[in-house]
Protein backbone atom coordinates (compact mmCIF):
# COMPACT_ATOMS: atom_id res chain seq x y z
CA UNK A 1 0.00 0.00 0.00
CA UNK A 2 2.74 2.39 -0.76
CA UNK A 3 1.85 5.35 -2.33
CA UNK A 4 4.53 5.13 -5.34
CA UNK A 5 3.03 1.57 -5.84
CA UNK A 6 -0.74 2.46 -5.70
CA UNK A 7 0.08 5.51 -8.12
CA UNK A 8 2.00 3.10 -10.53
CA UNK A 9 -1.23 0.41 -10.46
CA UNK A 10 -3.87 3.02 -10.81
CA UNK A 11 -1.64 4.75 -14.21
CA UNK A 12 -1.15 1.17 -15.78
CA UNK A 13 -3.88 -0.03 -15.11
CA UNK A 14 -6.85 2.00 -14.48
CA UNK A 15 -5.38 4.79 -16.55
CA UNK A 16 -4.46 2.60 -19.63
CA UNK A 17 -8.31 1.36 -19.99
CA UNK A 18 -9.89 5.08 -18.93
CA UNK A 19 -7.62 6.28 -21.42
CA UNK A 20 -8.22 3.91 -24.50
CA UNK A 21 -11.96 3.51 -23.94
CA UNK A 22 -12.75 7.22 -22.96
CA UNK A 23 -11.14 8.53 -26.08
CA UNK A 24 -12.37 6.31 -27.96
CA UNK A 25 -16.14 6.48 -27.20
CA UNK A 26 -15.21 10.22 -27.24
CA UNK A 27 -14.22 10.30 -30.60
CA UNK A 28 -17.10 7.61 -31.97
CA UNK A 29 -19.92 10.48 -29.85
CA UNK A 30 -18.32 13.26 -31.62
CA UNK A 31 -18.89 11.83 -35.14
CA UNK A 32 -14.63 11.60 -35.76
CA UNK A 33 -14.47 7.84 -36.00
CA UNK A 34 -16.72 4.52 -35.18
CA UNK A 35 -15.98 1.40 -34.03
CA UNK A 36 -14.46 -1.49 -36.98
CA UNK A 37 -16.85 -3.90 -38.03
CA UNK A 38 -17.30 -7.05 -36.06
CA UNK A 39 -15.48 -4.89 -33.33
CA UNK A 40 -17.91 -4.38 -29.93
CA UNK A 41 -17.30 -1.83 -26.91
CA UNK A 42 -16.31 -5.40 -25.11
CA UNK A 43 -13.50 -6.34 -26.90
CA UNK A 44 -12.02 -2.72 -26.79
CA UNK A 45 -12.01 -2.64 -23.68
CA UNK A 46 -10.42 -5.93 -23.27
CA UNK A 47 -8.16 -4.59 -25.55
CA UNK A 48 -6.97 -1.27 -23.56
CA UNK A 49 -6.78 -3.56 -20.21
CA UNK A 50 -4.33 -5.52 -21.91
CA UNK A 51 -2.47 -1.56 -22.93
CA UNK A 52 -1.51 -1.64 -19.46
CA UNK A 53 1.38 -4.57 -20.08
CA UNK A 54 3.43 -1.98 -21.16
CA UNK A 55 5.89 -2.39 -18.89
CA UNK A 56 9.36 -1.21 -20.58
CA UNK A 57 8.12 2.18 -20.75
CA UNK A 58 7.42 2.45 -17.40
CA UNK A 59 9.94 0.83 -15.89
CA UNK A 60 12.50 3.22 -17.88
CA UNK A 61 10.82 6.17 -16.39
CA UNK A 62 10.66 4.75 -12.82
CA UNK A 63 14.54 4.39 -13.14
CA UNK A 64 14.45 8.44 -14.24
CA UNK A 65 11.48 9.73 -11.78
CA UNK A 66 13.17 7.54 -7.95
CA UNK A 67 16.63 8.47 -7.67
CA UNK A 68 16.17 6.41 -4.05
CA UNK A 69 17.08 2.89 -4.29
CA UNK A 70 13.71 1.83 -1.72
CA UNK A 71 11.64 3.82 -4.14
CA UNK A 72 12.88 2.83 -7.77
CA UNK A 73 12.36 -1.04 -6.36
CA UNK A 74 8.93 -0.31 -4.72
CA UNK A 75 7.81 1.44 -8.48
CA UNK A 76 9.92 -1.94 -10.28
CA UNK A 77 7.56 -4.28 -8.24
CA UNK A 78 4.49 -1.98 -8.64
CA UNK A 79 4.78 -1.66 -12.18
CA UNK A 80 5.39 -5.92 -12.72
CA UNK A 81 2.02 -6.26 -10.49
CA UNK A 82 0.18 -3.84 -12.61
CA UNK A 83 1.51 -5.49 -15.75
CA UNK A 84 0.17 -8.83 -14.73
CA UNK A 85 -3.10 -7.88 -13.20
CA UNK A 86 -3.70 -6.10 -16.57
CA UNK A 87 -2.44 -9.39 -18.77
CA UNK A 88 -5.03 -11.09 -16.47
CA UNK A 89 -7.93 -8.95 -16.05
CA UNK A 90 -7.47 -7.98 -20.03
CA UNK A 91 -7.45 -12.15 -21.11
CA UNK A 92 -10.29 -12.66 -19.13
CA UNK A 93 -12.37 -9.72 -20.86
CA UNK A 94 -11.89 -10.89 -24.04
CA UNK A 95 -12.69 -14.44 -23.14
CA UNK A 96 -16.07 -13.57 -21.90
CA UNK A 97 -16.14 -11.27 -25.46
CA UNK A 98 -15.56 -14.16 -27.38
CA UNK A 99 -17.93 -15.91 -25.35
CA UNK A 100 -20.64 -13.24 -26.10
CA UNK A 101 -19.96 -13.47 -29.80
CA UNK A 102 -19.93 -17.03 -30.07
CA UNK A 103 -23.22 -17.41 -28.26
CA UNK A 104 -24.77 -14.83 -30.44
CA UNK A 105 -24.07 -16.52 -33.65
CA UNK A 106 -25.74 -19.87 -32.52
Amino acid sequence: LHPVALGIIAGLFFGKQIGIVGGAWLAVKLGFAELPAGVTWRQLHGASALAGIGFTMALFIANLAFPDQTDLDMAKRAVLAASGLAAIVGLGILAMATRDSACEAE
